[in-house]
């Protein structure tokens, strides 16, 4: 090996176990098999109209405790069984952040959130807590950053993202459109929708591309097409789309693009310019477009955790950190979160 030509800024490359060493040491079982099953099912009719219930996708912005995790699931949980006749509520589960610059990016990659770079530990945990919550009995949703990551926790979700910064990448829309969920693909970073459609439009297709099989090995990977692919719109750097005028205009191009004009809307980020506390003003006026007859707008998406607010990540002191708390964006509390989905059922109601 010329060693002036290969690896020059390479530290060190490290064996990771099998996609199949992983399923064998934390297994799925039929009961969490039957239920994630129904689950997809139950969103993908959602997504289709054929079941009328709102779509909830509730939780953190990134786990970064496995412990307040937990804690949170149970809560929203009890909470999503007094809703189900007219919300289904999936978890978000973020194990991955995708960075502008750099920064934490997330359990996978950080589990001791000291740069350490375990991912081997961070893949374990990932996949052990996804199985935790599927015994508590919530559906997960996930985004997908690394295109290998999916081979080895994408059995226990039910719900994928392909989020702003990924939406143009060939590599994520090929991957979206091998995912055996539905999948939904937010608008740019710029705000850009067609954008969104385009990454749709992909989706939805056959694709060959390089990848892994469950035992590791370099495969060329065929797909049929993600029939299941949506838009999710997260505003942008001109600010919001979640009010009415942007919200036709989004399901206009979806419609010139001939993809599914069902979409769901987050209530953070550009929505709420990157404010928690405004995340119940968007969630209202998503919820009043919903029962004023706008049936295109299949759910929404809350950043919350079991206290409001975010904290910043010293990676020299996670000890520190306050329980709770998120590391990355700011969220809602789990108290204003529940009167917001209580209320909401009852209004659907």
């Amino acid at each position: 090996m010329n060693k002036e030509l290969r690896d020059i800024n390479i530290v060190k490359i490290q064996n990771l176990p099998t996609p199949a060493e992983y399923e064998s040491s934390i297994p799925i079982s039929e009961t969490q098999r039957s239920f994630i099953f129904k689950g997809r099912q139950s969103i993908i009719d959602i997504l289709s109209g054929q079941d009328d219930r709102l779509l909830a996708i509730v939780g953190p912005c990134s786990i970064h405790d496995v412990t307040a995790g937990i804690e949170y699931a149970k809560k929203l949980k009890k909470c999503s069984e007094k809703i189900a006749s007219e919300i289904l509520v999936l978890m978000r589960v973020y194990f991955e952040k995708p960075r502008t610059t750099i920064g934490w990016k997330g359990m996978i990659y950080d589990p001791h959130l000291n740069g350490s770079l375990d991912i081997q530990e961070g893949l374990k945990r990932a996949r052990s807590f996804l199985s935790d919550l599927s015994d508590v009995g919530l559906l997960c949703a996930t985004e997908f950053v690394d295109p290998i990551t999916p081979q080895y926790i994408a059995d226990f979700v039910s719900w994928a993202a392909i989020g702003a910064r990924t939406a143009e990448s060939q590599t994520h829309r090929q991957m979206a459109s091998g995912l055996s969920m539905p999948v939904g693909i937010k608008n740019g970073t710029g705000g850009s929708i067609q954008l969104a459609a385009d990454a749709i439009v992909a989706a939805n297709s056959k694709h060959g591309f390089l990848g892994v099989d469950e035992h590791g090995n370099a495969s060329i990977v065929m797909t049929n097409g993600n029939p299941n692919s949506h838009l999710v719109l997260r505003g942008g750097s001109n600010g919001p789309n979640y009010d009415e005028t942007s919200v036709a205009n989004a399901i206009n191009i979806l419609n010139k693009s001939h993809v599914s004009n069902k979409l769901i809307i987050d209530c953070s980020h550009a929505n709420s310019n990157k404010n928690f506390e405004l995340e119940p003003l968007v969630f209202q006026d998503v919820l009043n477009q919903r029962l004023t007859g706008n049936s295109n707008i299949a759910g929404m998406m809350i950043e919350s955790h079991l206290k409001p607010g975010s904290q910043t990540l010293n990676e020299n002191k996670p000890k520190d950190l306050e329980y709770g708390v998120s590391i990355t964006d700011s969220c809602l509390g789990w108290e204003q979160t529940e009167e917001l989905l209580l209320d909401a059922f009852e209004k659907l109601s």
